[in-house]
This record gives C-alpha cells, structure tokens and sequence, in this order.
C-alpha cells in the first residue's frame, strides 16, 4: 500500500459477486506467469529467487521480443460478434510510437533493446525453468516420502 501511495497509484479490489471483474489482469496470469512459472508450488528461498530472476529475464522477452495484438473494436451484429485488431507490436514498440513518453525514456529503452541478445536469453529462461521445475519436484518428493514415513511409524 505505501508503494501505491507514493506512484499515486490507486489500489482496487473486485466487486463482490463479480468475480471476472479483472478478466486482463487474470488472462495475463495463464498467459504469461503459468507458462513462464508453471503450475507447482514453489516454497523455498532458493525457488524465490530463482522465480525472480526467472521474471526478470522473461519480462524482457516480453515486453522487448513478443508482439501481442491489441482489440480496437468489438461489434456486435445479432449473435455474432466482430473483433478488429491492430497490428501485432510488441509493448516496446507501442512505448516508441507513443507521443506522451519523453525522448530520453525512449532513449534509454533503446539502448537497453540494443543490448538484448535473444538466443541467450532463451537459453537463460529455458535453464531457469528446468532448475525450478527440479527443485520443486524434488522437494515434493522429499515431502511426500517423509508423509509416507510418517504413516508407516504412526501405524506400527
């Protein structure tokens, strides 16, 4: 909340009964954190971590590397509807063709883009994700074999 109080950013919650209220935010969820992260659970400080800097990379392919397209319209003619789209650009490029940024943002966001290169920073993403999903499983191994050892010694 205090950081949300200094960038005067204004922090809602969902009506009650409603709960497809932030259908963006929720389809960016699937689309973004599940196929970066994966579905299991990561616990310890280590997984921490490595989720981070997992994000970090990947909000770079993202935002630098991914185009998305964007609806402009949405009509309705009786039971059918038409959706029109832009062109697919990634959100770098709409940062660029945007007149409300400054220069020297723009400026800097090019500079970094010049640094990306994109083969390693799959490769990058691709290691992250192979050391998390390990670690995790092995952890839930641990965990369900400990149960096990827990239910034999209970039993006897």
């Amino acid at each position: 909340m205090r950081w949300c109080a200094q960038q005067k950013v204004a922090f809602t919650r969902s009506r009650p009964y409603h709960k497809n209220d932030n259908p963006y935010v929720e389809q960016k969820n699937n689309a973004v954190v599940r196929s970066a992260a994966g579905y299991l659970r990561y616990e310890t400080a280590t997984e921490v971590a490595l989720l981070n800097r997992l994000y970090a990379l990947y909000r770079l392919q993202i935002n630098f590397l991914f185009p998305s397209m964007k609806l402009i319209e949405k009509r309705r003619i009786g039971a059918r509807v038409y959706r029109r789209y832009d062109v697919a650009t990634t959100p770098y490029q709409r940062v660029l063709n945007c007149p409300l940024i400054s220069e020297k943002r723009k400026a800097a966001l090019r500079r970094q883009f010049r640094t990306l290169n994109p083969v390693a920073l799959s490769r990058s993403v691709a290691e992250l994700k192979v050391q998390l999903e390990s670690m995790a499983l092995r952890r839930q191994r641990l965990s369900q074999h400990r149960r096990r050892a827990n239910m034999v010694a209970v039993a006897v």
